[in-house]
Parts: C-alpha cells; sequence; structure tokens
C-alpha cells in the first residue's frame, strides 16, 4: 500500500506512474507490445504553486497531466490529492473530486463544442455538478466571463463567433467554475499567436494570484515555462530527467538533455547566447527505449556506464534532481 505525502503543503502527488498503451497486432489483434509514454515518473505538486512540465512532442507530457487527472487510467503507481488516494476512489467519489482539478485543453477550436452558446458551455460544470436553478447558473457563468475579460453580451454566442484567445478565454472559465484547487494547462497557449499567448499567461497569473490556485502547466515553450514557473521538470521519452526552480534549472542545467534544450530558445541579443548543441539521431521508439540512460543514443557525453545502467533520479543541491551520471560536466551559456 503506498504511503500518502506527509508534507501538507504538497496538493497533489504522483508516486511512480506508469501509463503502458498496447500495441495489438496480428490475426487476433493480440497485444504484441506497449507505448511506454509515462514510466516510472514520480512528481510532487504543492500548494500555490506552478511546475512547469517540458520536453519534445511526444515524450509523454500530456499522457501524465491526463493520468494525474484519471482522464487516463495509469498502469501502475499511486496518486494522492490532499492526502487521499484517489486510485482507491470509486466512479462516484471520483466524479465529485472532479470538482477540484480541471484542465485547461490545448486547442481552443476543438476542445469548445460547437452546437452550444458561451453560457451552455461555462455552465455545464455547474449543471453537471449539482446547480441546477437556471438563475443561479447564468449569474455564474456571467462572473466568470467577466473574470477573464470577456462581456455579458457575448454569453449568447457561439464559438466560431470568437477569436482564438477569446476561445481559450472561455476554456479557462470553463476550468474556474466550480472553484478548483488544480489546473493542469496542457499547452494552453502554444496555439495563440505571441501577443494573444501575453494575454493569456497574464490572465493565468493574475487569477492564481486571486484564487490561490495551484498549476501544472504543460508546453514545450521553454521561454513560456520560465516566465510562469516556480519549478521545472524535463521530460525525456517517458521519464523526468531533471528537476529544479526555474531560476535555478535555466541558469545551471546540469543534465545534457536540458542544455541542449535551452541552447535552442531564442534571445533577444545573439551576443550572449552560448553555444548552439545539436543532438544527433531521433528520439527512439517509445515501444522499445534503448537500455541504460534513455538518453545515451543522442548525448554528446555518454560513457559504456550510461548504455547499460539506469542512472538514479538523486539531488545534487537542495531540491535540484537530475538523472544523469555526469551531471553538470558540462554547461552552457545561459546568461
Amino acid at each position: 500500500m503506498p504511503d500518502p505525502p506527509e508534507n501538507p503543503e504538497i496538493l497533489l502527488e504522483a508516486q511512480h506512474i506508469v501509463k503502458h498503451f498496447p500495441v495489438r497486432g496480428g490475426v487476433f489483434m493480440k497485444q504484441v507490445g506497449a507505448v511506454r509514454a509515462v514510466d516510472d515518473v514520480s512528481l510532487a505538486i504543492h500548494k500555490g504553486e506552478t511546475v512547469g512540465l517540458v520536453g519534445e512532442s511526444g515524450c509523454g507530457k500530456t499522457t501524465f497531466g491526463r493520468v494525474i487527472l484519471r482522464l487516463e487510467e495509469p498502469t501502475a503507481g499511486a496518486l494522492f490529492f490532499e492526502g487521499e488516494n484517489l486510485l482507491a476512489f470509486g466512479r462516484g467519489r471520483m466524479r465529485r473530486m472532479r470538482r477540484e482539478m480541471q484542465i485547461i485543453f490545448q486547442d481552443p477550436f476543438s476542445s469548445l463544442n460547437p452546437r452550444k452558446t458561451v453560457a451552455q458551455i461555462v455552465g455545464e460544470p455547474l449543471l453537471i455538478h449539482g446547480l441546477r436553478s437556471r438563475r443561479e447558473r447564468e449569474a455564474r457563468v456571467l462572473e466568470l466571463l467577466e473574470t477573464v475579460g470577456l462581456r455579458r453580451e457575448q454569453m449568447r454566442r457561439y464559438p466560431h463567433q470568437f477569436s482564438g484567445g477569446q476561445r481559450q478565454r472561455i476554456g479557462v472559465a470553463r476550468a474556474l467554475a466550480l472553484n478548483p484547487k488544480l489546473i493542469v494547462c496542457d499547452e494552453a497557449v502554444s496555439a495563440l499567436d505571441v501577443s494573444i499567448q501575453a494575454q493569456v499567461i497574464n490572465l493565468l497569473e493574475d487569477l492564481q494570484e486571486r484564487f490561490g490556485l495551484t498549476y501544472l502547466f504543460i508546453s514545450h515553450d521553454l521561454g513560456v515555462v520560465e516566465h510562469v514557473s516556480d519549478r521545472v521538470a524535463v521530460m525525456y521519452l517517458g521519464q523526468i530527467v531533471e528537476l529544479a526552480a526555474s531560476e535555478t534549472l535555466y541558469r545551471r542545467p546540469l543534465h545534457p538533455y536540458t542544455q541542449a534544450l535551452l541552447s535552442a530558445v531564442p534571445m533577444p541579443d545573439p551576443t550572449l547566447k552560448g553555444e548552439r548543441i545539436i543532438l544527433r539521431g531521433d528520439v527512439p521508439s517509445p515501444i522499445n527505449p534503448p537500455p541504460g540512460c534513455r538518453f545515451h543514443t543522442r548525448c554528446l557525453f555518454a560513457k559504456e556506464v550510461c548504455r547499460k545502467r539506469v542512472p538514479s533520479f538523486r539531488e545534487t543541491a537542495d531540491g535540484h534532481w537530475v538523472a544523469c551520471f555526469f551531471a553538470g560536466v558540462v554547461g552552457i551559456r545561459t546568461d
């Protein structure tokens, strides 16, 4: 039986989460393998903080975000929310718990029902969770729309009548409807123009300060993550390879993969840019990940031990965790 977190400041803790998707083939469609989307990931999120989760496309970020909300059931591991084991909840109790945990989806164009008005979209969580009075729902919807910067007269409009940034604000309002404690922002600004991204990010920060929200901010945009996050976790091929406070990670990355990612971030002044690190090869298949350190096939500094042994996820300094035998041996300029 897994142990719940002892620290009362931890809102959600994922312990050794595994999520494999079966691969089927043959005449009888038997399982012939598995996509190891998330493979032994542990992460604690404290109340009121923003944790950034970054990595290349396909590394398992979105799957992990969906698993901690139980939109996907984990293959193995444990999940605790305010000390309660989420995986022990039945369907009814989990449905009630969803008031506390919400998600803002990546695509504001496909995540809103085109057949419903804004009032129906934002009010649907209220209806599902028992606020039956139409008058009360409309009053709450109006309050939410004003909170995210939309107007009363827009309540009766449909999603196609809004811009991308406005649609994402509708998604934010829907996520806020039930006063959640945790919101998973799954690439919440990646589909938006840069100027609109800034507006939505500022909105999320204002709402966090106003309502005491906790965010898991999933993104591949390292510049945005640096701006919004208190801590940042770097994910590669289904595993977290580095975790540290945002300022620490961007100033002194220890894992070669993190160093390579940061070397690719555009900077306003090119003269301050360090040497670009070009990774060799492609990301291995999550169906058949390499033995030892999963990054060794692309790492410029891999040794024989990296090919044979799995590096432990260890704390090298106060709150700075890394899974690498030679962490920090080679650095890059980030200032």
